[in-house]
């Protein structure tokens, strides 16, 4: 009411105003975005994709970075899926590509032993976010919601910014959070069996 509907259209005021952009896929999103988002992170970086392994993939030199922003004090954390697990059968059995979730999980699962020991980088196990990734980056993220028998490059991406408390941001945070505390360490060698 206090605001004209030409100033509301343009002004975000609701929940939407954490929205900075929205993607019809999630490899519409530029990489020069992500490589930002992880370049300007100083206290937290959390992967929890199912998979990740497309991370390692468009990303030059992701290992060395990351490793540089944990000795640096950010924390630098993926949540994946468990590759033998039945949620990974099922989705396999869906999605029914020659590259499966488990050899996609496993790439990942190398990539981060490649990176060795390193002091502030952890991953957990977890198959309760198998429809949703969330990346965030201190106060921005990067969420898709996986769209049914879809891959997740070819699913929707919204950009968000943490404006203030309750909001997408912290929702999505928070679901994280709690799958992180359920998940299973991931242990040096550790192929998910």
């Amino acid at each position: 009411m206090l605001w004209p509907r030409a100033v509301r259209d343009v002004v975000k005021t609701g929940p939407e105003r954490e929205i900075v952009d929205a993607y019809p896929y999630r490899n519409a999103c530029p990489t020069s975005v992500w490589s930002k988002l992880i370049d300007q992170a100083e206290k937290e970086i959390t992967f929890a994709g199912y998979t990740n392994y497309f991370l390692f993939m468009e990303h030059p030199r992701l290992a060395d970075r990351l490793k540089a922003k944990a000795s640096e004090g950010c924390s630098v954390r993926f949540l994946i899926g468990d590759p033998t697990s039945d949620v990974t059968r099922r989705r396999e059995e869906i999605e029914g590509v020659p590259l499966t979730v488990g050899t996609r999980i496993r790439i990942t699962l190398d990539a981060l032993q490649r990176m060795g020991a390193v002091e502030g980088l952890e991953a957990r196990f977890s198959d309760d976010h198998i429809a949703l990734s969330v990346f965030s980056f201190d106060d921005e993220m990067l969420v898709t919601p996986h769209l049914s028998s879809l891959l997740g490059h070819e699913s929707p991406m919204l950009h968000l910014r943490r404006l203030g408390d309750d909001g997408l941001f912290d929702r999505f945070a928070g679901h994280v959070e709690a799958l992180w505390s359920d998940g299973r360490p991931v242990q040096p060698g550790d192929t998910g069996a």
